[in-house]
């Protein structure tokens, strides 16, 4: 079932109701996240989390309800969080995670918990410093594995006594540190298993790399994780023994997996993987006794879901012969079935939306996951395989969203050197054509990575703010296959500037839109794509820059994953290939700006260190450009969507803030 996406009605004003703030977008949303669907496929389990506006914490419990969204009932009370609840095999149990464990007082501040799944009291299972991820029961019931941060100079989690300094940090290896984390050390994500009922727990895998999303055999005497290398940029699957704890390696070379699943019988796995680095991942099949990869597919149209909104979507097999895959196409979530003898595929169901997880029934017959559009966010989403019918059974955003709506929002495509650029463009409450709004165009970071129908709560706060907001998916934007995505390779500031601005003039050439007004904001890479863009291009009355990618030779020595990345980017190192270093950093150009900018960064953020922006400050306010430059303390890469509330809150107020300052009001 397919839904068609419908322009938005530009003839009449809109109802004149006051937008999304960025207070309401920060604290006034209750999200369902991680929904699973009972063995039996007649409940679903879900995690509601909101954002508490007085103490600033996240608030999450379980909850549990009729597959038709009907008779919800909170199963979790105890501590702050309780969430990543699973269903044990034959759905009488449930296993979850909570920081109650913090109340006792006790060195441990994340529990592994099991509860009756009618509801009752909880038992402790094992406790751990560092959070608890990645549950997965065997399949007789008897254990569960997760997955916990290990750090082999302190196995017991004493940490250090008090008032003894930190020791002296020495590293050998590349990968010391990571956004996000900090200084890693040779600290990193293990694999353990626990015994249920004796609670015996063993830490499983040893390896200086991180472990992700175990994947028990269906004989459990093999559990299959994602081992990641150089910061997540490679990765392959491993296949851990119980009994031993050794681990074969298999994948597509040197490159990176993301979905994988047992056959029924144990003896196969599909996965989806990229062997060539390319950000574009294929179908492959293992054949576990043989240790035998066949590649089924060459470039696939869709991308298989990453872990980007919740739990990877993990594929299902629906009998020996078909596997069930949550996959992107063209910035939508879909599901399809794949021929795993062949590696075709058909689709079963694709939103204008994009969705989380994949949960699906012991019969086959039901599949839930999590969904946010243009328009809601944190719903669950049922689709009936038999049928095809899919829908929402939750309304958990329709209580802010009635009095606060969404951006109306309109698809647009551009055709510029050959090819086809999708863009999005989101109206302002109570839209009036006749008049003339000031436009801000928004740049997806990556740059292999991709916009599309999902709500992004800096796209509505402008919007709410009186602005139209175009955001597009330029060459190099993922989920349209290889080719494309592999345009931007050695040219990042070339093809996609030159269809931005296309994007952007085809939004000019409406008689709403003002020309005189236009602002540009990216983060990332599209923090790199505005520094570019001002200083290509004196177009715009203001600009946002976040957390860039300023000069691209200091970036490869201090981004925690530059040494990697670049060199597949611009075919070397700097010292092998500096012209291009060079001419396609920004900085090589800011002397020549004149845009009014903001320089927005967080002090803790690894994958573009902060260094980037205050080179930029530096080099802007040399040239004489008005700029401003906020710095987030303690804050990784990804701070819009981790930092405390009350920055995230400071972040989409100075946004909107800086833009009506410069580029006004509609008139």
């Amino acid at each position: 079932m397919e839904e068609i996406a419908q322009p938005v009605n530009t003839s009449s004003p809109l109802s004149d109701t006051q937008g999304l703030t960025p207070d309401t977008l920060v604290y006034g949303f209750t999200v369902a996240e991680n929904a699973r669907i009972s063995p039996d496929g007649t409940r679903i389990m879900y995690t509601l989390a909101r954002t508490d506006r007085g103490t600033g914490a996240r608030l999450a419990q379980l909850w549990t309800a009729d597959v038709d969204g009907t008779n919800p009932r909170q199963l979790t009370t105890g501590g702050r969080v309780s969430e990543d609840g699973i269903w044990s095999p034959d759905g009488t149990r449930i296993a979850f995670v909570s920081d109650r464990i913090a109340d006792r007082g006790g060195p441990a501040r994340y529990g592994l918990y099991v509860l009756p799944a009618g509801g009752g009291e909880a038992q402790e299972l094992a406790g751990h410093q560092a959070p608890i991820s990645g549950l997965a029961w065997s399949p007789e019931g008897r254990s569960l594995a997760y997955t916990t941060l290990f750090d082999p100079d302190d196995p017991d989690e004493a940490g250090l006594p008090r008032g003894v300094l930190p020791p002296v940090r020495v590293t050998r290896r590349v990968d010391y540190k990571q956004d996000g984390r900090g200084y890693l050390g040779d600290v990193r994500l293990q694999l353990f298993v626990v015994d249920v009922e004796t609670r015996v727990r063993r830490i499983l895998t040893r390896e200086p790399f991180d472990h992700y999303d175990p994947a028990w055999s269906p004989d459990a005497r093999t559990v299959a994780v994602r081992v990641a290398t150089l910061n997540g940029m490679r990765s392959h699957l491993g296949l851990v023994d119980v009994a031993t704890g050794s681990i074969e390696p298999f994948g597509p070379g040197e490159g990176d997996i993301n979905q994988w699943a047992w056959s029924p019988d144990g003896q196969r796995i599909f996965l989806a993987g990229d062997d060539l680095c390319t950000s574009q991942t294929d179908f492959f099949l293992l054949e576990v006794a043989r240790g035998e990869l066949t590649r089924l597919t060459h470039d696939l149209a869709i991308l298989p879901a990453l872990q980007r909104l919740g739990p990877p979507s993990q594929p299902v097999w629906l009998d020996d012969d078909r596997v069930l895959a949550h996959a992107i196409h063209r910035g939508a979530s879909g599901l399809y079935i794949v021929n795993v003898a062949s590696g075709a595929y058909d689709v079963v169901a694709r939103w204008t939306a994009t969705n989380a997880g994949l949960s699906v029934d012991d019969r086959r017959r039901y599949a839930v996951q999590v969904q946010g559009s243009l328009n809601s966010l944190g719903e669950i989403m049922v689709t009936d395989l038999v049928s095809g019918e899919s829908g929402t059974v939750t309304a958990n955003s329709a209580s802010i969203l009635v009095n606060w709506p969404a951006a109306e929002w309109e698809r647009i495509d551009v055709e510029h050197g050959g090819v086809t650029i999708e863009a999005w463009l989101l109206f302002p409450p109570g839209f009036n054509p006749a008049r003339r709004y000031p436009l801000v165009l928004d740049v997806h970071g990556g740059p292999q990575n991709y916009y599309g129908y999902d709500f992004d709560v800096g796209q509505q706060a402008l919007a709410a703010a009186g602005f139209l907001v175009v955001f597009c998916n330029p060459s190099g934007s993922t989920s349209y296959g290889r080719e494309f995505t592999q345009r931007v390779v050695g040219d990042w500031g070339g093809k996609p500037f030159a269809e931005l601005m296309a994007v952007v003039d085809a939004v000019l050439e409406r008689p709403y839109a003002d020309p005189d007004r236009t602002g540009i904001l990216g983060y990332s890479y599209g923090g790199y794509m505005t520094a570019w863009t001002i200083g290509h291009t004196n177009r715009f009355a203001a600009a946002v820059c976040g957390a860039p990618d300023f000069d691209v030779t200091s970036m490869w020595g201090t981004s925690d994953i530059g040494h990697v990345y670049f060199p597949q980017q611009w075919g070397g190192d700097p010292h092998e290939v500096p012209d291009s270093y060079r001419d396609y950093s920004p900085s090589t150009y800011a002397h020549l700006v004149t845009t009014p900018t903001l320089i927005i960064h967080g002090e803790a953020d690894e994958r573009c260190p902060i260094g980037q922006s205050e080179e930029m400050f530096v080099a802007l306010t040399r040239a004489g450009c008005e700029t401003e430059f906020v710095r987030y303390p303690a804050c990784a890469h990804g701070f819009r969507r981790t930092a405390p509330p009350a920055y995230r809150v400071d972040y989409l107020t100075r946004v909107t803030n800086w833009f009506r300052t410069h580029l006004g009001e509609a008139r």
